[in-house]
Parts: C-alpha cells; sequence; structure tokens
C-alpha cells in the first residue's frame, strides 16, 4: 500500500454522510480513476454501492458484513476487503476509521 498519491486532483468539496459521521474528499488520477480518502467516526452504518469498491484500512478499526452474508469480518490498519457492485455493507467502527476507497 502507497503512502501517498502524486499527480493527482483534489475536489475541494468533501463528501459528509450520515450526519457527519463519514467524510471524505475524491481524489482524481490522470488516467479518470478515481479514489476517496476519508475517515469514519465509531458509529453502525450500512453503505450502498455502485461500483465495486476496495476499502483500503490505513488506521483504526471495523467490523464488516456484506450483502447476503451472516459473518461478520473484523479490520485494522494494513487490511483491505472488497465489496461488489451494486451491493451493500454494514460496518461497525470501533475505532475511528482512516481509509481509502477503491472504485472499478
Amino acid at each position: 500500500m502507497t503512502t501517498q498519491f502524486d499527480n493527482v486532483t483534489v475536489l475541494k468539496k468533501g463528501n459528509v454522510y450520515f450526519d457527519g459521521k463519514c467524510v471524505s474528499h475524491t481524489v482524481i488520477f490522470a488516467d479518470g480513476t478515481k479514489k476517496t480518502l476519508g475517515v469514519i467516526l465509531p458509529a453502525s452504518l450500512t453503505f450502498n454501492t455502485g461500483a465495486p469498491e476496495i476499502m483500503e484500512i490505513n488506521g483504526g478499526s471495523c467490523r464488516v458484513r456484506l450483502k447476503g452474508e451472516e459473518a461478520w469480518n473484523t479490520y485494522a490498519a494494513g487490511t483491505t476487503f472488497d465489496v461488489p457492485a451494486n451491493s451493500s455493507f454494514d460496518i461497525e467502527v470501533t475505532e475511528t476509521l482512516d481509509y481509502v476507497c477503491h472504485f472499478g
């Protein structure tokens, strides 16, 4: 996992969800791909997906349950989880989560 992104465009307007419990900024790369960099405060939330996502955890910890699954999996700094397109996942953030969401 890289520690920085070079030669990118960052959109100034933040993406604020769940009354501020999740805040991110969109990063656009030269090839047109997009990622978001964000923070999720301790909470239990459900996210819906359009495109497939890879969630990269930079800090904090959480438990995640993908749509249609019964089991919860725990993730912490240095781990990732995949979410299919047109799906959803439940997340329980136990320690403020610093993440990168990779789309596509």
